[in-house]
């Protein structure tokens, strides 16, 4: 057996991250996509062209859940895993991303919006405010765990 590493912070950051992304990106694509039906990934084409783009959206997810995961594992079994900078990780990535999804891919790209036919003011402050508070939340801990080096 192993002797117990020195927690690897800023790796368990990162594994937090990655599956924070996937998070994310799974509570978006299960609820707004397909529970809801209020947008794709795509919505400037077809609904073909904005299934295949959820599907593409959704592998993407997926793949940020695993290796996230798979960092898990590793930091596990070198006893080397930091759980507080897990935390960070994953608040911040969920955060990031959504913050991200909210500015860059509603507004900037206009990819796609919250919804459609309705007054989208509320939806972006909500989608918006949740994604800050949850970077801010992340932030914080990785802080506080940074300085408990």
């Amino acid at each position: 057996m192993a002797a117990r590493e020195r927690p690897a912070r800023a790796r368990s950051a990162w594994a937090g991250a990655a599956i924070g992304v996937g998070i994310a990106a799974f509570v978006d694509e299960t609820v707004f996509h397909q529970l809801l039906h209020w947008h794709h990934f795509y919505d400037k084409s077809t609904s073909d062209v904005g299934l295949v783009s959820d599907g593409l959206f959704h592998a993407f997810g997926w793949f940020a859940t695993v290796l996230g995961l798979v960092l898990v594992a590793d930091l596990r079994r070198r006893a080397a895993l930091s759980g507080r900078a897990l935390l960070g990780g994953i608040l911040t990535g969920a955060g990031a991303f959504q913050l991200y999804d909210g500015t860059i891919q509603h507004k900037l790209l206009t990819l796609h919006q919250i919804r459609y036919h309705v007054d989208l003011v509320p939806y972006d402050w909500a989608w918006n405010v949740i994604a800050a508070l949850l970077l801010a939340a992340g932030v914080v801990l990785l802080a506080r765990e940074r300085q408990r080096a």
